[in-house]
């Protein structure tokens, strides 16, 4: 009896601070779905596919409306115009990380992906410049790129034909490419190491889209030590991050100030010459978390890129005879690709947008939050609250792609059969936080 009093006084306590919260919040929140206590709008969402439910939302209220994820709100961008005022037109206001709690956990506001404020301003600053250094989105990681394509070939050739699983395999080759940059070298696809790194990755993107991972975000405190697939994850990245110090302490002891071979010595370098800055941002925990990032952010988007146009190419064979066809009259069979070929090759290059844009990967974007009280078209968006940009809006946008639900490299081609940018590709989000992922996309 006692349990059951101390349990309606805190379910009353926590709907009278959720009442008073709504009643008293500052600013004008756009419009939207009516809330339970406590728990929002978490019953008017289909958790297996939040994308869907935004939509339909806003044909009822429209290209900005206001979600109740728990007892936060979150106002949600719509379409395309709404999701470019906030992610380029408005960048700045909007240039703050809102919260993901399941990755707050670990990462604690460090690194680029989910910092905030000067942390992420100069975090991000200085690893695309040493990313850059190191060859990212320029030619001159091209032999890197190729080499590993090569050993990705090998591979596949020694399973002789036989129907295999390429999940790890298409992991292995961007994971590579990343680690050179970061540790300097590449792994063998047989190193043990190399694979159980490998494995945390796929495991941890197969969790974090689970709807479980979902209502931890809105309910961290209530789930946190319940089970679930949140300890899974909380394990997994606990264990990458002992092997990512293990690669760092390596680095200590062969660091030579003034020959910095990889991202991980130029960090240490920064690290050294800011020691006695107390306020300095070049930390150990803060190079761990970012070379994190730089790996997820690498390794996840490029191997599902992989995997999923692999896939659609076995389901599409006219698409992929007129791609050997345009490689044979390109490349040829005596040499391997280049960056030079991209311009020659239209069609191959229409392919691969398309694939970003049908298989739509960030469906929603990472949050982003209100950097102060802003006026947006006729609300007021008070400094802290959550922004979801609807990126699957844009991506499947009727208008600018026809037959949306189709797989068609039309889309991005002119009537000539020229390769045809659009403003739509927002692929990995677009403005300052899409520049960090750009990086890898090569």
């Amino acid at each position: 009896m006692e349990l059951f009093v101390v349990l309606v006084t805190c379910l009353s306590f926590l709907i009278f601070l959720f009442l008073w919260n709504q009643r008293h919040a500052k600013g004008k929140l756009p419009p939207g779905p009516t809330p339970f206590p406590v728990v929002g709008n978490i019953f008017q969402i289909n958790t297996k596919n939040v994308s869907k439910s935004i939509s339909k939302l806003a044909e009822d209220y429209g290209p900005v409306f206001t979600l109740y994820f728990g007892m936060k709100p979150t106002v949600v961008l719509h379409g395309y115009e709404a999701v470019r005022q906030v992610l380029i037109d408005q960048s700045e206001e909007f240039s703050a990380r809102g919260s993901l709690p399941a990755a707050d956990n670990i990462n604690q506001g460090l690194g680029i992906v989910f910092s905030n404020g000067e942390k992420w301003k100069q975090t991000r600053r200085f690893s695309l410049m040493v990313l850059r250094n190191m060859g990212m989105g320029k030619r001159t990681i091209e032999h890197r790129i190729q080499e590993e394509a090569l050993c990705l070939v090998e591979a596949l050739k020694k399973t002789n034909g036989s129907p295999c699983d390429p999940t790890f395999l298409l992991s292995y080759a961007p994971c590579n490419v990343i680690c050179s940059i970061v540790f300097r070298n590449r792994f063998e696809y047989s190193d043990e190491n190399f694979l159980t790194l490998a494995k945390y990755f796929d495991e941890n993107a197969k969790i974090v889209s689970t709807p479980w991972i979902e209502l931890y975000n809105a309910f961290p405190s209530l789930l946190h030590y319940l089970p679930g697939s949140h300890n899974t994850l909380f394990k997994n990245m606990t264990e990458q991050r002992k092997f990512i110090l293990e690669k760092i302490k390596e680095h200590q002891e062969s660091l030579d100030l003034n020959n910095p071979q990889d991202f991980i010595d130029y960090f240490l370098i920064k690290m050294e010459k800011e020691k006695h800055n107390k306020q300095s941002e070049f930390t150990m925990d803060n190079l761990i978390t970012t070379i994190w990032d730089v790996l997820t952010a690498g390794i996840e988007t490029t191997s599902l890129t992989l995997r999923y146009g692999l896939l659609l190419l076995l389901k599409h064979p006219e698409v992929t005879a007129k791609v050997q066809e345009e490689i044979n009259h390109v490349v040829g069979r005596n040499r391997s690709p280049s960056m030079e070929d991209r311009s020659r090759m239209p069609y191959t290059d229409a392919v691969i947008h398309e694939i970003q844009r049908f298989i739509d990967l960030v469906p929603n974007n990472l949050p982003h939050a209100a950097a102060q009280d802003i006026k947006f078209r006729e609300y007021l968006i008070p400094k802290g609250t959550t922004i979801l940009t609807s990126l699957t809006s844009v991506l499947h946008d009727g208008k600018e792609f026809p037959n949306p639900e189709q797989f068609d490299p039309g889309h991005f081609l002119d009537k000539s059969g020229n390769f045809k940018k659009s403003d739509y590709f927002m692929a990995f989000s677009a403005g300052k936080h899409a520049s960090f992922l750009s990086v890898h996309q090569w």
